[in-house]
């Protein structure tokens, strides 16, 4: 029986999970959710409670889980891969930052999980390596910026931190008839998409304003 698993989306970039490119991908936080999905299951992202403790996504996840190494290298998440200079959001948020060194380590692209500057954030790399897997939608539902109240009945899907994955077949049937009722894929930007620019386009456009100051 497949099984859902919920949990508290602490910050809504479009990084983890993201909705771009016509999948839903969660390759970086919640480690331990991605250690044990299955082709089949539900991941379900609810909003912090002083936002209403609200639906921000669901995905059901279609395809095997990947190594992050396979996810690299699949052509179908190349444009997942973060343009961290970019000013444009959908291309700096990518999540395919971790690529396989000649080494057998992993490197880190600059990203939303790297230091400001782009450098490795090595915690951070130790918590997303830990997951060891990528999840992998093309049945999701994303609200981003304008998440969907709970019917009373799936109030139980609350959680605060950590996931929840312990639900009976009816809570998930239920959750599954509420989820079909609703349009799929992409219905809204992140959340915090145009408040919080990255550090890479911040610095790209101070060294462009220095540049026209030198000129």
């Amino acid at each position: 029986m497949p099984r859902l698993y919920t949990y508290i989306v602490a910050t809504d970039r479009g990084f983890a999970p993201n909705p771009f490119w016509g999948y839903c991908t969660l390759a970086c936080c919640k480690p331990a959710i991605r250690r044990k999905a299955r082709k089949g299951d539900w991941v379900v992202g609810l909003t912090p409670r002083k936002s209403g403790n609200k639906l921000l996504y669901a995905m059901r996840v279609t395809d095997e889980p990947l190594s992050f190494e396979k996810y690299f290298k699949d052509k179908r998440f190349k444009k997942k891969k973060p343009r961290w200079f970019s000013c444009e959001n959908q291309l700096c948020c990518g999540d395919n930052i971790y690529r396989r060194l000649r080494n057998g380590s992993f490197g880190q692209l600059p990203s939303w999980h790297s230091l400001p500057g782009g450098g490795r954030d090595k915690e951070q790399m130790r918590i997303d390596l830990r997951g060891e897997r990528v999840l992998v939608s093309r049945d999701f539902f994303y609200f981003g910026s304008k998440p969907l109240s709970l019917p009373r009945k799936l109030n139980e899907l609350i959680v605060g931190r950590g996931h929840k994955c312990n639900f009976s077949a009816t809570t998930i049937a239920n959750f599954d008839r509420f989820i079909r009722r609703k349009p799929r894929g992409r219905n809204s930007d992140p959340t915090d998409f145009m408040e919080n620019p990255s550090p890479g386009c911040t610095s790209r456009r101070v060294r462009q304003n220095a540049e026209k100051m030198c000129k």
